[in-house]
C-alpha cells in the first residue's frame, strides 16, 4: 500500500504514520509466526486486529482527503466584492445595501465577515468594497451572485416621484488553497499610502494601505483594512491570485460551457442578472425565469429562497443553510 500521499498531507500524515506502526506490528507477528507455529492461533487474532486497525485508519484517511477536494471545488472563504454602477449617487446605496444584505445573511450562517477594502461616496454609500467571508458552504451557496444587480425605485431625493433605475456590481471569486497562478515580480507594480477612517493615530501617520497593480492585466487591488502594510499586501496579494485564477477558470469554461449543467450564465461582472424592482415588492432573477416578494425581509438577509432556487437549478444544494 502506497501512503506517501497521505503522508505529504498534513491533515492525514499524523495517521499515515500510525499505519505505518500497525504494517511493522503485523510484520513482526507474521515473523513471530514463521519463528514459533504453536503461537499461531494467537498471532492470527492479532493479525486479525491489525488488520481492522488499518482499516479504519485508511477509510479515515480517504474521507478526510475526499472533505479536501470537495472544499477545492467549493472554498470555505471568498472575496466579496461590490460596485456601484449606473445610477450616480443612487448605484452607491444600492450597493452598499446588497453588502449588507450578504453580511446579514452571512451572519445568519455563522460565518465571519471580514472588511478588506472600502470607497464611500458623497452620500455615504459604496462607489466600492469588497469583504472577506469565511465559512462552510459560503462559496457553494454565494458563487452565482457575481454579475450585475439592478433596482427600480423612487429615490428619497425625488421631487416628482419618478421611478429611478439603478445598478450595482457583485463578483464572488473562491481563495483556493491549491493554485496554479503564478504571479512574477516583474508584472506587479505595489503603492503604499496612508489607510483613512477610523483606527487611531497610526493611520494616519504610517503608510499601511496597498494597492497592487497586476501589469499584464491592468487588475487593480487595494486592502486598507490591516493595521500594518505586510498584512494588508498579504491580503492584497491574496484577492490578486484569486482574481486571476477565476479569469483563468472563466476563460476554460467559455470552452466548455456548452458541456456544463451548471453554467449559469457566464459569471460575468457584465452579465444582468437581477432585478429589484421595490415598488412591484419583486426579485426577479432573469437567468432561471423566477421571481419572489417580499424584498424587505430578503434585503435583511433573508435570501435563501434565492440561494435555493440557484442551487436547485444546478442540481446542488445551498450547504449554508445548516450552520455548524
Amino acid at each position: 500500500m502506497d501512503i506517501d500521499k497521505y503522508l505529504q498531507n498534513n491533515k492525514t500524515s499524523y495517521l499515515a504514520e500510525t499505519y505505518k506502526k500497525l504494517e511493522k506490528e503485523e510484520m513482526s507477528t507474521k515473523q513471530m509466526i514463521e519463528s514459533d507455529p504453536s503461537l499461531a492461533d494467537l498471532a492470527h487474532a492479532e493479525l486479525k486486529d491489525l488488520e481492522l486497525q488499518k482499516d479504519a485508519i485508511m477509510k479515515q484517511m480517504e474521507e478526510i482527503l475526499k472533505e479536501d477536494e470537495k472544499e477545492e471545488e467549493f472554498p470555505n472563504e471568498i472575496i466579496l466584492e461590490v460596485r456601484a454602477g449606473a445610477g450616480g449617487e443612487e448605484a452607491s446605496i444600492f450597493a452598499e445595501e446588497l453588502a449588507q444584505m450578504y453580511g446579514k445573511y452571512a451572519e445568519n450562517q455563522g460565518w465571519s465577515v471580514h472588511a478588506i477594502d472600502e470607497s464611500r461616496s458623497a452620500v455615504g454609500g459604496y462607489k466600492e468594497a469588497s469583504f472577506e467571508i469565511r465559512g462552510k458552504g459560503v462559496y457553494k451557496d454565494l458563487r452565482f451572485e457575481t454579475g450585475v444587480h439592478r433596482v427600480q425605485r423612487i429615490p428619497s431625493t425625488e421631487k416628482m416621484g419618478r421611478v429611478h433605475t439603478s445598478t450595482a456590481t457583485v463578483a464572488v471569486l473562491p481563495v483556493r488553497k491549491k493554485t496554479n497562478i503564478d504571479i512574477k515580480p516583474a508584472d506587479i507594480e505595489i503603492e503604499t499610502s496612508r489607510s483613512g477612517g477610523a483606527g487611531g493615530q497610526n493611520v494616519n501617520k504610517v503608510e499601511t494601505a496597498v494597492r497592487i497593480i497586476h501589469k499584464p492585466t491592468g487588475i487593480d487591488v487595494r486592502s486598507t483594512a490591516e493595521r500594518s502594510q505586510l498584512k494588508n499586501r498579504e491580503r492584497a496579494m491574496s484577492i490578486l491570485t484569486a482574481k486571476l485564477q477565476m479569469l483563468k477558470d472563466a476563460e476554460e469554461a467559455k470552452k466548455y460551457s456548452a458541456d456544463r449543467k451548471d453554467q449559469i450564465g457566464t459569471a460575468d461582472r457584465s452579465e444582468k442578472i437581477r432585478t429589484y424592482n421595490i415598488l412591484q415588492d419583486r426579485i426577479t432573477d432573469h437567468r432561471i425565469k423566477q421571481s419572489w416578494h417580499n424584498i424587505e425581509k430578503i434585503m435583511a438577509g433573508e435570501i435563501s429562497p434565492v440561494l435555493e432556487a440557484m442551487a436547485s437549478y444546478n442540481g446542488q444544494e445551498v450547504e449554508g443553510e445548516d450552520p455548524e
